[in-house]
């Protein structure tokens, strides 16, 4: 298993639409750690840390977010793993 992290930034209409609820959802079931939180400037800040195919779906989740989102464009920046197990909303 190759785990991987990434930080992700999300940038459009993704406040005030459940992203992060939806986003914590998705990557708690799909066995992720790290965290999701709002950032002042309207987008979305996450980290995502466990294994690679994992991360890459939940990468194409961000790529559209909940039903109520619009996704503009998101920004993936790879990290070194630093053995995040649990996720949380910030």
């Amino acid at each position: 298993m190759e785990t991987r992290r990434v930080t992700v930034e999300v940038y459009g209409l993704v406040q005030g639409v459940g992203f992060r609820a939806s986003c914590a959802r998705r990557a708690r079931a799909l066995g992720l750690g790290g965290w999701v939180r709002n950032r002042a400037d309207g987008a979305v800040l996450a980290v995502f840390e466990g294994d690679g195919a994992a991360v890459a779906e939940m990468l194409a989740w961000c790529r559209s977010g909940p039903s109520f989102a619009r996704v503009e464009h998101v920004d993936v920046d790879e990290e070194t793993p630093t053995g995040e197990g649990t996720f949380a909303v910030r």
